[in-house]
C-alpha cells in the first residue's frame, strides 16, 4: 500500500470514529473562511448599483454650491453670477438649476428632525431627474422625499408632513445620484437649524421652488446648488480641483466619484468588520483545534503506539494526525467560499438609496488562495506541536497509554490548602495544565474584545444620532446587524471552545477526581472544581479582553476618537463572562464528577 493511500485510509477511519468534533471543527474553521471571504470581496460592490443610478436619473457629473460667506446675511448676487459662470466653462455640456437649498425642521408621524430642502421645477431636468419609486413628481404644496430618508421616516405617497410648521402631502419617493441618500445627504457641507432637535443627519426632500423659498428666514437663508455636465465625465477631478477655491465665499465643486465613494461607506464598514471578525474567529479556531488535538491525544497513544509496533516511521504518525486537520480545513475552506459567494450581495445590497444591484461578487484567485491559505494556517497553526509530540513518544510508552504527568506546582498547593474544596480542586486542576489555562484565558480574551467592539460601535451610533430624531440610521443598522452576527460567532466558537476544555479537563482529571471522592468530596464539590478550573481563567480572559477591545477598535479607527460604553455596560460583560462560563461548564463537569469511583481506581 502506498504512503499516500495509508495515511488517507488511517486519517479518514479516525474521522469518522469521532464525527461530532470532526463537524464541531469543520464549522469553526468554515465560520473563519466565510468572514474572510466577505471581508476580501465586498470591495467595490456598490459602484455597479451607483452607475445605474446615475444613468437613470441623469447623474451630474460635478455639482457646485454656495453657501453665505458670513454668519450673517444670505448670498450675494456676485456669488450667483460666480456660479452661473460655471455653465459656460470649457468641457461643460449640459446643467441644471442653480436650485434653492436650505433646511428647516421636518416632522412627521409624531418625530422631528431636520430636512434638506431643495427648490425644483415642475417640468423634468435635463441633468439630474431624481428617478419616482411612488407616486408623482412636485407640485405646489406637495413634496418628493428621498427613498432611504422616507424609509426611515416610515412614509409612503399621500402621507402628510410638516416642514417648520407647514403642512405638505407627500406626492412621491424618488431616488436621486446628485446626494448621497439618508443620512449623509448633505456630506458636501449644510447649514442646520439651531433650534432644529438634531444637529446633523438631515434627509432629503424636494417641491417647488416658491416653496423653497416660502420656507428660508434670515437665520437660514437660502443657498444654491448647480448640477453640471461634462464631455468627459472620467475628467470630474480635474475639473473640480481646477475650479475650487478656499475663498468662502467661492462655489465649491464635488465630483461624482466622491458621490460613489461615499455611498460605499457602507459596504467598506462592513468589509473592515468582516475582516477584523474573520481574524478573531481565526484565532478562536487555532484554539480550539489546539484544545481538541491536545484532549485527544491521551486516547490515541495506543493507536500511536500500534502504529510505531507495525513499522509506523514517526513522520507517518504525524502525517497521519495533520492529514485530518488538513482535509477539514481544504473542506471548510471550500465551503466557506461558496457561503461567503452567496452572503455578498445580500450584504451589498445598496439599499433604498440606489437603483439596481450589486451585480456578481468579484471571486478572485487571490480571494481563493488567501482563504485557503488561512484555513490551512489554522490547521497546521493548532495541531503542529501535537503532531511533533506523538510522532517522537516511544512506542513502549505510548502502548502503556502512559500520559505524560501534570506539572505539580508547590504554589498551588500551598494557596489552596485551605480554601473550600471546591476552590481547592478548581485552582489545582488548573494549575496542573498550564497550557490549557492559557488557551482558556486566550479564547475568552478574543471574545471579550469583540463584544466590547461591539459595544463601543453602539455607544458611538448612540452618541452620534441621539435620542432626540427617533430615526435609525441605516448605515448605523446594517453595520450593527452585521456585528451583531460576528458576536454571535464568536460567542458560539468560545462555548465550543469551553465545552471542548472542560471534556479534555474531565478527562484528565477522572483520576484525581475518583481519589478526591475516595477522601470524601462528594459529587457536587468535584463538579464545581472542574467548573471553577474553567472560571478562573475566564475571569482572567474577560479582565484582559476588555482593553484588547478598546486598543482593537482604536486601531482599526485608525487612532480615532473612541465612544466609552456606561461603566455598567463593561461591568455586566466583566461578570456575565464568568456566569455563562459556569453554566457552560457545570453539565459536562456533572456528567465526570459521576462517574464510579472503583471502575476509574480499577481501570487505572
Amino acid at each position: 500500500m502506498g504512503r499516500i493511500v495509508l495515511v488517507s485510509r488511517l486519517a479518514a477511519r479516525d474521522l469518522r470514529r469521532r464525527p461530532g468534533e470532526a463537524l464541531a471543527l469543520l464549522l469553526a474553521i468554515m465560520a473563519t473562511a466565510t468572514t474572510l471571504t466577505l471581508g476580501l470581496i465586498l470591495h467595490g460592490m456598490t459602484s455597479h448599483p451607483y452607475a445605474q443610478t446615475r444613468a437613470t436619473t441623469a447623474g451630474p457629473d460635478v455639482v457646485a454650491n454656495v453657501f453665505p460667506p458670513g454668519t450673517t446675511g444670505g448670498v450675494s448676487p456676485r456669488q450667483v453670477a460666480a456660479l452661473r459662470a460655471l455653465i459656460r466653462a470649457p468641457g461643460v455640456t449640459g446643467h441644471s438649476g442653480p436650485y434653492p437649498v436650505t433646511w428647516v425642521p421636518l416632522r412627521a408621524r409624531g418625530l422631528t428632525v431636520s430636512a434638506q430642502v431643495e427648490g425644483r421645477d415642475t417640468a423634468p431636468a435635463p441633468v439630474d431627474q431624481p428617478k419616482l419609486t411612488q407616486g408623482r413628481w412636485v407640485r405646489p404644496g406637495a413634496v418628493v422625499i428621498e427613498r432611504s430618508f422616507a424609509d426611515a421616516l416610515g412614509v409612503r405617497a399621500g402621507s402628510r408632513i410638516t416642514l417648520d410648521g407647514r403642512s405638505f402631502q407627500v406626492a412621491g419617493i424618488a431616488v436621486t445620484a446628485a446626494f448621497a441618500p439618508y443620512p449623509q445627504a448633505c456630506f458636501t457641507g449644510c447649514i442646520i437649524p439651531a433650534a432644529g432637535p438634531t444637529a446633523t443627519d438631515p434627509g432629503l426632500v424636494w417641491l417647488t421652488r416658491a416653496d423653497a423659498r416660502d420656507l428660508a428666514t434670515a437665520a437660514i437663508p437660502l443657498t444654491y446648488f448647480l448640477n453640471l455636465k461634462l464631455a468627459q465625465p472620467g475628467s470630474a477631478y480635474q475639473f473640480v480641483d481646477a475650479r475650487n477655491s478656499p475663498s468662502p465665499s467661492a462655489p465649491y465643486l464635488t465630483a461624482w466619484q466622491d458621490f460613489s465613494q461615499q455611498l460605499g461607506n457602507m459596504v467598506r464598514g462592513e468589509q473592515l468588520a468582516m475582516m477584523v471578525g474573520s481574524w478573531l474567529l481565526g484565532l478562536l479556531a487555532v484554539a480550539s483545534v489546539a484544545v481538541l488535538v491536545g484532549g485527544r491525544m491521551a486516547d490515541q497513544m495506543r493507536r500511536v503506539g500500534l502504529l510505531k509496533a507495525v513499522g509506523g516511521t514517526p513522520g507517518l504518525v504525524a502525517a497521519v494526525l495533520l492529514a485530518e486537520y488538513l482535509f477539514l480545513a481544504l473542506t471548510a475552506a471550500a465551503a466557506g467560499l461558496a457561503a461567503g459567494r452567496l452572503v455578498a450581495p445580500l450584504l451589498a445590497r445598496p439599499g433604498a438609496g440606489l437603483l439596481g444591484t450589486p451585480g456578481a461578487p468579484p471571486m478572485t484567485v487571490l480571494t481563493a488562495g488567501v482563504v485557503v491559505g488561512a484555513a490551512l494556517a489554522v490547521a497546521v497553526l493548532a495541531t503542529f506541536i501535537p503532531a511533533l509530540r506523538s510522532a517522537r513518544i516511544s512506542t513502549v510508552r505510548a502502548l502503556a497509554e502512559m500520559t505524560r504527568p501534570p506539572r505539580r506546582g508547590a504554589w498551588a498547593i500551598a494557596v489552596s490548602a485551605r480554601l473550600p474544596v471546591p476552590l481547592l480542586l478548581g485552582l489545582r486542576l488548573a494549575a496542573r495544565r498550564p497550557r490549557r489555562a492559557v488557551l482558556s484565558v486566550f479564547s475568552v480574551a478574543v471574545t471579550v474584545s469583540g463584544i466590547v467592539g461591539v459595544l463601543i460601535v453602539h455607544a458611538h451610533a448612540d452618541q452620534r444620532l441621539g435620542a432626540a430624531s427617533g430615526l435609525d440610521n441605516p448605515q448605523t443598522d446594517r453595520l450593527n446587524q452585521m456585528l451583531f452576527v460576528l458576536t454571535i460567532m464568536l460567542v458560539a466558537l468560545a462555548a465550543v471552545n469551553a465545552l471542548f476544555i472542560t471534556w479534555a479537563t474531565v478527562a484528565d482529571s477522572r483520576r484525581s477526581a475518583a481519589v478526591a471522592r475516595a477522601l470524601g468530596a462528594n459529587p457536587g464539590q468535584v463538579s464545581a472544581g472542574l467548573s471553577v478550573a474553567q472560571v478562573l481563567p475566564a475571569l482572567a480572559g474577560a479582565a484582559l479582553g476588555i482593553p484588547v477591545g478598546f486598543v482593537l477598535v482604536k486601531s482599526v479607527n485608525h487612532g480615532g476618537a473612541l465612544t466609552t460604553p456606561p461603566l455598567w455596560w463593561l461591568a455586566a460583560v466583566l461578570a456575565g463572562t464568568p456566569a455563562v462560563v459556569m453554566a457552560l461548564t457545570a453539565v459536562p463537569a456533572r456528567i465526570g464528577a459521576r462517574r464510579p469511583v472503583a471502575a476509574i481506581l480499577q481501570a487505572e
